[in-house]
């Protein structure tokens, strides 16, 4: 049985990812007490403290930071660069083997976008992003995820650590997906619709890419690998992350919102 820590774990995809890994020992870290969780209580920007928890652990599932495309500088830049580099000192000081990055499609959309100033935009003909494309950040949250994943590729080469950076799409459930389709007073509503229909990551989808980025065994150091569901609209490709890690994803935006 591996030993997960995930931290973030109060957020969205965290409280996701621990509806569906009851095969793994799973230690929750979250910023601060939560009445339905018993987590560890822990700021990722205080390494010490950090360090401290992950003592016992496999793996660390990196969630934790500002999730915001529109956010400015001064929001993401501390938690989102300084947090992922006290995730790998921590993970290298409790001698990890791996660490699941949550980085974002943000980190290579901006070629994508309707508007360079609406990250959540989709533009027709918007061309297909693999795993090694070069990056094109479409936002300061864009910005910090590139340096995220840089941080893991030198990790993963000084340090030997594993390190699997999963450009997670966007998780909703379909009740979620749904209310994307119907936005009238965005400035750009089809193209956010677009968005959405190509980005969409349902729960299952979700819980079962970040498994198997966390378990899998991998066929080279880092793995970059794109987590969207199977999408009809998506230009993310999924080749990679079905080869590294072997992900099926089992559904579709369109089907979804035909259902």
């Amino acid at each position: 049985m591996t030993r997960i820590a995930i931290t973030g774990a109060a957020g969205g995809v965290g409280r996701t990812l621990l509806e569906g890994f009851s095969d793994h020992d799973v230690t929750p870290l979250t910023y601060d007490e939560q009445d339905d969780m018993d987590s560890i209580v822990c700021d990722v920007l205080d390494r010490e403290a950090f360090t401290e928890a992950l003592a016992g652990q496999d793996v660390l599932i990196h969630l934790a930071g500002n999730a915001s495309a529109y956010a400015d500088w001064s929001e993401v830049r501390e938690v989102n660069i300084d947090g992922v580099y006290n995730a790998y000192e921590a993970a290298v000081a409790n001698g990890l083997d791996r660490v699941v990055y949550a980085s974002s499609n943000h980190a290579v959309n901006m070629a994508d976008v309707t508007d360079p100033s609406e990250p959540e935009t989709m533009q027709p003909d918007a061309p297909t992003v693999f795993a090694d494309t070069d990056a094109r950040p479409d936002s300061y949250y864009g910005i910090t995820k590139v340096a995220g994943e840089a941080i893991g590729n030198y990790y993963a080469v000084r340090h030997g650590i594993e390190a699997v950076h999963a450009r997670i799409g966007w998780l909703m459930d379909r009740e979620e997906l749904v209310d994307t389709q119907e936005n009238p007073d965005h400035e750009y509503p089809e193209a956010y619709a677009r968005f959405a229909r190509a980005m969409w990551l349902s729960p299952r989808d979700c819980r079962d890419l970040i498994e198997r980025a966390a378990t899998a065994d991998l066929p080279e150091n880092p793995v970059t690998a794109h987590g969207v569901s199977r999408n009809d609209e998506r230009y993310l490709s999924l080749t990679e992350t079905q080869r590294a890690l072997g992900y099926r994803p089992r559904d579709n935006a369109g089907e979804a919102l035909d259902g």
